[in-house]
């Protein structure tokens, strides 16, 4: 099939899609009209650089299992011996010049398309957990028809701009396959953008002939449809399988999101500074690779941030330490102008409970107003994200919306200013029947679909429901209303065409390179 008719074919899919979709509000990423708080004042942020290059200089990054990414750094004049890699200082800033300050990531749907960089927030859902929990049928393993469901989900919900990637891992399908199935279902069921499959090697280079397929080879060599997410093996290393995965989505033009997986206390030092200084070191060095790879190449700095309990041994979120060091992250980002990815609707708590909500705000709060580009995990995670809620998630996504409406900046037009409003009530009297406020009540207040503003007699006649009994019904409706966005046939056919070759081609373990 030729570009041109993947072209007029994947217009009409959209207008197709956009026909079904009838009312449905769709919000689009934040253009934020806030300031990005800086917490940390330049001296603590240049003592952070400063141990970074240190740790790259005189300690060095482990590169394990990979000899090509290894010739690359020698190449460049690294200092290698062995699976050690020791970078000379600035080596890494250097090369990430090349990398871009903004850039987008495509989506079936063009006006669904994604912007890195820049003022921008893009919420992202959970991504990973093997389990999933409802009301109705408890905790369990997930499955594909559960990770569909998420799909559907953030397709519907109107401040998820992102759809994101393994929403929950599939457990009914061999995981030596089940990238196929997953980077299947996100192309099928939703025209959002979305993440590749990169836990491989392999899998990274499936979901890159994938997308070749949905969009053309020629427009994903120039533009990106995918972000993969790379993580290091904190601390300082990187194994083979994430390294041949960054090397893949990189040569094809492909955005890489490197993220180190630092828990205070276990993977990283047990304080916030020196956290930051190894979470720095680790992205440096793998941002900077995929600039050897492809100058150019789309790249975001990422961190996720949490601690170990001192007296379980349990990840921990929510926690002022964390909150310190998204804001560090997004501050390190703009310095070195890369795009950011940290922060999310991390918890710890078992159930959507008051320590889900806490912990979760926590998150979600300081990660807006730090000003991070890419907010994964953003909406369902729960137990340190060892599950994703269905209840959780819809909860999660109404407060998305709030942050959307927070960041959009206070309204100074005319209207907003409210003079002639105020001149009409004059002292002593009220707003409630004034021109203004009549003119204005339907948008007046972010308005949420899960919590409840009536009285305990009202409340109890409807009820007394709980905020996750009303989640409960909420989900349930989106699922019922949720419009298929529709795939060409042609492409579908080539999709299944391929995952059918390749299942035959593999093994159901995890390939190990």
């Amino acid at each position: 099939m030729t570009e041109g008719k993947l072209a007029a074919r994947r217009g009409r899919e959209v207008r197709r899609a956009a026909r079904a979709q009838g009312d449905l509000v769709k919000l689009g990423a934040i253009h934020r009209r806030i300031p990005a708080v800086e917490l940390l004042h330049s001296e603590a942020v240049e003592i952070i650089e400063h141990n970074a290059e240190t740790i790259l200089e005189e300690i060095g990054i482990e590169f394990r299992r990979d000899p090509p990414s290894l010739q690359l750094w020698r190449d460049a004049g690294a200092d290698v011996q062995g699976e050690r890699v020791r970078l000379p200082r600035g080596l890494c800033r250097h090369l990430l010049r090349s990398a871009p300050s903004v850039f987008k990531v495509h989506a079936r749907n063009p006006t669904r398309t994604v912007q890195f960089g820049g003022d921008v927030t893009v919420f992202s859902p959970v991504g990973g957990p093997p389990f999933v929990t409802d009301l109705d049928r408890g905790r369990r393993y997930a499955t594909l028809e559960d990770l569909v469901n998420f799909i559907k989900l953030a397709q519907m919900a109107p401040a998820i701009h992102f759809s994101g990637g393994s929403a929950c891992e599939p457990m009914d399908i061999p995981p030596g396959k089940r990238h196929l199935d997953v980077q299947y279902a996100y192309f099928r069921h939703s025209d959002q953008a979305c993440e590749g499959t990169p836990e491989t090697p392999g899998h990274a280079a499936d979901a890159v002939r994938m997308a070749q397929l949905v969009f053309g080879a020629d427009f994903v060599d120039t533009h990106a449809v995918l972000l993969g997410n790379i993580n290091s093996n904190s601390p300082l290393t990187f194994d083979g399988r994430m390294l041949g995965a960054l090397r893949e989505f990189a040569a094809h033009n492909q955005g890489t999101i490197v993220v180190p997986a630092v828990l205070a206390g276990a993977m990283g030092p047990v304080t916030p500074a020196g956290c930051m200084a190894e979470i720095l070191a680790e992205t440096l060095a793998g941002m900077a690779l995929t600039q050897l790879v492809r100058p150019g190449a789309p790249v975001i700095m990422g961190s996720f941030v949490g601690a170990v309990s001192m007296r379980s041994g349990s990840p921990t979120f929510g926690t002022p330490e964390a909150t310190q060091m998204i804001f560090a992250t997004a501050q390190l980002a703009r310095r070195l102008g890369i795009p950011c990815r940290s922060g999310g609707g991390l918890c710890s708590s078992k159930m959507v409970d008051a320590q889900a909500g806490y912990e979760s705000a926590n998150t979600l709060l300081p990660t807006v107003l730090a000003g991070v580009h890419l907010v994964t995990h953003a909406a369902g995670w729960l137990e340190a994200g060892l599950v994703a809620s269905y209840e959780k998630f819809v909860m999660d996504a109404d407060q998305l919306a709030m942050l959307h409406s927070l960041a959009g900046g206070m309204d100074l037009s005319e209207r907003g200013q409210a003079m002639d409003a105020i001149r009409e009530v004059g002292p002593g009297s009220h707003f409630l029947g004034c021109a203004h406020t009549l003119a204005n009540f339907e948008s007046a207040f972010y308005q949420s679909t899960i919590a409840d503003y009536s009285s305990f007699e009202q409340w109890s006649i409807e009820g007394s429901l709980s905020a996750e009994q009303r989640a409960n019904r909420v989900w349930k409706k989106m699922l019922a209303d949720y419009v298929d966005p529709g795939l060409d046939p042609a492409i579908d056919e080539a999709l299944q065409a391929f995952m059918t070759r390749r299942r035959a081609e593999l093994g159901d373990a995890v390939e190990e390179d």
